[in-house]
């Protein structure tokens, strides 16, 4: 069949040649929106930098999720085994919560989360928990 006797394949092959263009037109307009609005964004004033996106503060996030992964479990079987040991202290006991709390307060507070402060030295990992009339245990200091 003669190209002439088919008028509509002239119009659907410029169609075809401008569906392309048009994708291109798009997106090209859509990465100019985007480049404009990062620009924008570089110029605004930055908050100072966060030790926590470092990569030396990733790397003491992450040590201190496996030091928490391997820490926890002991903490909470003595939680567990202070609450029951200190349940039966205040039931032979007589109800004395003195009693009970001698147990229950060491072995169920404390430090049950290891976080990059306690990596760092920052705050001490208190395994037993202490009363609030005992004073938290301070390392001493070095001589200078």
């Amino acid at each position: 069949m003669p190209i002439s006797a088919t008028p509509h394949v002239g119009r659907m092959a410029s169609r075809a040649w401008r569906a392309p263009f048009r994708t291109i037109a798009v997106r090209t307009i859509v990465t100019v929106v985007m480049l404009a609005g990062t620009a924008a964004e570089a110029q605004a004033p930055r908050p100072p930098i966060d030790s926590e996106h470092t990569p030396s503060g990733i790397g003491m996030q992450a040590g201190s999720a496996l030091a928490t992964i391997a820490y926890f479990p002991f903490k909470a079987v003595t939680a567990i085994g202070g609450s029951v040991v200190g349940g039966l202290g205040y039931l032979f006991s007589g109800g004395s919560k003195a009693a009970a709390n001698a147990v229950w307060v060491p072995s169920v507070y404390g430090t049950y989360i290891i976080t990059p402060d306690h990596l760092a030295g920052r705050k001490p990992v208190q395994f037993f928990g202490k009363t609030q009339s005992q004073p938290a245990t301070q390392s001493p200091r070095p001589a200078r």
